[in-house]
């Protein structure tokens, strides 16, 4: 027996299915394009440099007259001492050569508030744990006149810059 015609009475909508094989084609077609989008999203992220640049290691500290003779002036965030000795300038760092901490300065130099290195007033070692003695960092005067300290370039202890 054949099965009987659907009858559509007037009103009603027709209900309509969508084939299975239109279905799949759509579901693949979707996820091809996806994958595509995906990939080409990827590779523009990956091309795109990632690397992180921490401070500037040439920066600008003032004015000679901001540092009167007889000062020694630490700058935390950029890790330097700024001495000052009558018409000479110079710059010692305060990074601890033992494990990095940041020196504080003192009566008699430098002390490490970590592991107890003591530093003298010209950052060589006078106790504790640290190997080496505190880097010098050149100190040049701008053509604007400002004070200018170059931490990629150590120059030797005991060196300043006549202002």
């Amino acid at each position: 027996m054949a099965a009987a015609p659907k009858r559509i009475e007037h009103g009603e909508p027709e209900e309509r299915q969508i084939p299975r094989r239109h279905m799949l084609a759509w579901l693949s077609g979707v996820g091809v394009v996806g994958s595509l989008l995906t990939g080409v999203f990827s590779s523009l992220v990956f091309l795109k440099p990632r690397a992180t640049y921490g401070q500037p290691n040439r920066f600008r500290i003032g004015r000679p007259e901001e540092f009167p003779p007889g000062a020694r002036m630490a700058i935390d965030t950029k890790r330097v001492c700024i001495v000052r000795e009558g018409d000479k300038v110079a710059a010692i760092s305060t990074t601890c050569t033992h494990l990095g901490c940041i020196v504080a300065p003192s009566a008699t130099g430098f002390q490490c508030p970590c592991h107890g290195s003591q530093f003298d007033v010209d950052g060589n070692v006078t106790g504790g744990p640290a190997p080496k003695a505190l880097s010098w960092f050149q100190v040049t005067l701008t053509p604007s006149g400002e004070l200018e300290v170059d931490k990629d370039n150590e120059i030797q202890t005991g060196t300043y810059l006549s202002v």
